[in-house]
């Protein structure tokens, strides 16, 4: 058996890949369209992590999503917590639970989907504004 990837269901297809490529980083793999279904996929992953993908679904009809929760969570581990919650928070996402503990952070996409960010080694040591940073919302 062999892990291929999560699909993700999204409402507005480039709010999300803006999300997910320009602020968060992954990769565009390829993209299917298919007229007759009337849907894309596009598949993302990590520079340099092609073997563990995100398929992000949007269906062309209008349609109503909730309980981004629900789904739990997607997890990436990053080089470097701090940098990468700054770059995020600079482009407008809210930092649900921020990495007080140099490890962990938090963060949801434009259709509530949580995104765990853990740290890649060790954590690093607590600094602001990070360590005083209180969660907002739920992640």
């Amino acid at each position: 058996m062999k892990y291929l990837h999560t699909m993700v269901r999204v409402t507005d297809i480039d709010a999300s890949l803006d999300f997910y490529c320009k602020k968060l980083g992954l990769t565009e793999l390829r993209r299917i369209d298919n007229e007759a279904g009337r849907f894309t996929l596009v598949f993302l992953a990590a520079p340099g992590d092609e073997s563990a993908q995100v398929e992000l679904t949007w269906n062309w009809d209008p349609e109503s999503l909730s309980g981004g929760r629900n789904f739990g969570h997607l997890a990436y581990q990053v080089d470097d917590i701090y940098a990468i919650c700054q770059r995020l928070m600079e482009g407008g996402v809210t930092i649900n639970r921020p990495p007080r503990d140099g490890w962990m952070a938090f963060v949801r996409s434009p259709d509530g989907v949580s995104i765990e960010l853990l740290q890649k080694g060790e954590p690093l040591a607590p600094a602001a504004p990070w360590a005083d940073m209180p969660n907002t919302g739920t992640w």
